[in-house]
């Protein structure tokens, strides 16, 4: 027998500590060489890590949500055999990030140093946070679902199916709710809520809404998913908000920029990197379509769906997670009437498109049906002034209501 420690490898380039995210380990634990044990966060990133060897834990160093440096023992196992290079702890790098985690360890995970005989534990299934938390608000005993993802994974759609053909348990009578839930904010919920107070803190928003006459686009956006080719992606409004923001880039320059407040320094970028605001099961997330300027209608959708699927599964690299230059952001068909978006910081800049509807309007002087969209936007007040923030509106609102001059070459 021999002692092991697992230590936290560096996770990427400048990272000197990662989050503990989530223990799939306690002590007593009986692991098989590459079983998940632990997954760690940085900046946005969720990733993996995995047992180079097979053994039992001896001792979990660290909490949920606590920060620990690079290098640090993070799991003390006990092994068969020595490892060959067992003169020096390994320090294990992580897996890449992976979209299917085992469940969650349930509470109660005995105190580090507490060894326990392992024990057989029935399978949890495997399903999202979401998807777990609408089991419990539904009284809903996931293991009688049947899921179809990966590893048996219960995907949403399990989930809704098993809802919809009438297999919760049979309502209970009214009572009074007394009991009060306390969930701590860790992981990539509290990296939102930092970044959110930070751009609040150090950002005078200055946000303008206006409304767009969509009837045109839509009539060529449903034409052209007609008649796009199997290899081509089905459009939505997004990529023609990236094409009209890219048209107008070289006029307004000043809100395609990144803001060093403690410098005293605004950076221009001619590149386009349009990030998209994006929902995943853990929380909200920026996936970031690279040089925009250099795609077209088509290559801006394909990258969009691209970079978004992987953000939402999971898997999303941290390039494809960082270094956007301004920010779309959509609800779709929750959009609402208006939004006060915030800026990404240190963006200068964040365009919201709203929800599509069909409005009366005075259209020459007659009473017509027209599809109209309120388009929201946030600017921060110190780089752009209302006047710029508003003749940039009124410009992307000529491009969207006429998307014809998209395709030209000048408008």
């Amino acid at each position: 027998m021999a002692l092991y420690e697992f230590r936290l490898a560096d996770v990427g380039e400048g990272i000197a500590e990662a989050e503990i995210a989530a223990w799939y380990v306690a002590a007593g634990d009986r692991v098989e060489e590459d079983q998940a044990l632990v997954d760690v966060m940085t900046d946005k990133v969720t990733v993996a890590v995995s047992s180079p060897v097979s053994g039992v834990v001896l001792a979990i160093h660290g909490e949920v949500g606590q920060s620990i440096p690079v290098g640090s023992v993070l799991v003390e196992m006990q092994i068969e055999d020595e490892p060959a290079d067992a003169a020096v702890p390994e320090t294990v790098a992580p897996d890449p990030p992976a979209p299917e985690h085992p469940p969650s360890v349930s509470p109660g995970i005995p105190p580090a140093g507490e060894v326990r005989p392992p024990t057989s534990v029935a399978p949890m299934a495997l399903a999202s946070p979401s998807t777990r938390r609408r089991a419990r608000e539904l009284g809903i005993v996931l293991e009688s679902v049947r899921g179809t993802g990966p590893n048996g994974r219960i995907t949403p759609t399990d989930f809704d199916k098993y809802v919809a053909i009438g297999s919760r348990p049979a309502s209970r009578p009214l009572e009074k709710r007394t009991a009060i839930h306390e969930t701590k904010i860790i992981g990539l919920r509290r990296k939102i809520a930092e970044r959110m107070l930070e751009a609040t803190r150090r950002i005078p928003h200055f946000s303008y809404v206006e409304e767009f006459d969509l009837t045109e686009l839509e009539g060529l956006r449903r034409e052209l998913n007609v008649e796009r080719s199997e290899q081509q992606p089905k459009l939505t409004l997004l990529p023609f908000f990236m094409r009209a923001f890219v048209r107008l880039v070289p006029d307004f320059p000043q809100l395609n920029a990144h803001y060093d407040d403690e410098a005293g320094v605004l950076r221009s970028y001619e590149a386009v990197h349009v990030g998209i605001a994006t929902q995943s099961d853990s929380g909200l997330l920026v996936a970031v379509v690279h040089h925009a300027e250099t795609l077209d209608l088509w290559g801006c959708a394909r990258e969009l769906l691209r970079v978004t699927a992987a953000a939402r599964e999971g898997r999303a690299s941290r390039e494809e997670l960082s270094g956007s230059t301004v920010t779309l952001t959509s609800l779709g068909a929750l959009g609402g009437i208006s939004a006060t978006p915030i800026i990404n910081h240190p963006e200068v800049a964040i365009i919201g498109p709203n929800k599509l509807a069909e409005r009366a309007v005075v259209l020459n002087g007659a009473i017509t049906i027209r599809t109209m969209m309120n388009v929201s936007s946030s600017f921060d007040h110190r780089i752009v002034d209302g006047h710029v923030a508003a003749r940039f509106v009124q410009r992307l609102k000529r491009l969207i209501e006429r998307p014809a001059l998209l395709f030209l070459d000048s408008a």
